[in-house]
């Protein structure tokens, strides 16, 4: 009896191992101190949050996705708890083929999580943590601008804004050019569609050109040239 059990499980093993491609990714890892919670495997499909998978965790944190994929693309994690709180509950990763290890924490479940393995998400977290600098300036003058004070004065409220502005295009700049220095990157055309949608078409049009044969081909290279073909109607 236990060499027959022996054999169905190797069976079973051996199935599930073949069904993995070199197309598969597959995402794992853990949630410290997390109790009981549902996990979600999302992206965006027809413009529209999509979820792909989803895992019931209790006892542990300890979870496991895999997907087929064409190209590297956005994927998030989003962890609805047992405590009725929604906020820092999804994580925003740049997926490829191949093995990624997401460790987080259940408290602060989006807040610096330790992700390796994919290679297009250390650029895309090179881009976003420059961007969070970018928004964290522009925050300050906004709550600078509520101040009874400079509400008051014409000419602060003036310079705040010339700020402001000056910040907004300091942003499309640096998305610009990281997109240009990257083009051999899955992340290049997305960041130009994501942050720099509205800058002159003719930079997002010099991002579009260099794009390697690989990139140019993916979701977001395809996305980005249809785009660009759009603007120039």
């Amino acid at each position: 009896m236990k060499k027959i059990v022996s054999i169905l499980v190797l069976t079973v093993l051996l199935f599930s191992c073949g069904k993995k491609t070199e197309n598969t990714m597959t995402v794992s890892g853990s949630i410290d101190g997390l109790k009981k919670g549902t996990l979600y495997l999302q992206h965006i499909k027809d413009s529209s949050l999509t979820t792909i998978d989803s895992l019931k965790l209790r006892g542990d944190g300890f979870f496991s996705f895999s997907h087929e994929m064409e190209t590297p693309e956005i994927f998030y994690l989003y962890l609805k708890k047992a405590d009725n709180n929604d906020i820092n509950d999804r994580i925003a990763f740049f997926g490829e083929q191949g093995d990624i290890f997401v460790k987080t924490k259940w408290n602060t479940f989006d807040l610096q999580p330790k992700i390796s393995g994919s290679k297009s998400h250390e650029t895309y977290a090179q881009c976003a943590e420059m961007l969070s600098k970018f928004n964290t300036r522009e925050l300050e003058l906004g709550q600078a601008s509520l101040n009874p004070e400079i509400q008051n004065d014409s000419l602060a409220i003036d310079s705040i804004v010339r700020l402001i502005n000056k910040n907004t295009v300091s942003r499309y700049r640096y998305v610009l050019n990281f997109a240009l220095t990257n083009a051999d990157s899955y992340v290049a055309p997305y960041m130009a569609l994501a942050e720099a949608a509205e800058a002159n078409p003719k930079y997002l049009d010099s991002i579009n050109r260099v794009l390697t044969p690989e990139v140019a081909k993916s979701k977001y290279g395809k996305a980005l040239d249809s785009y660009v073909r759009s603007l120039k109607q």
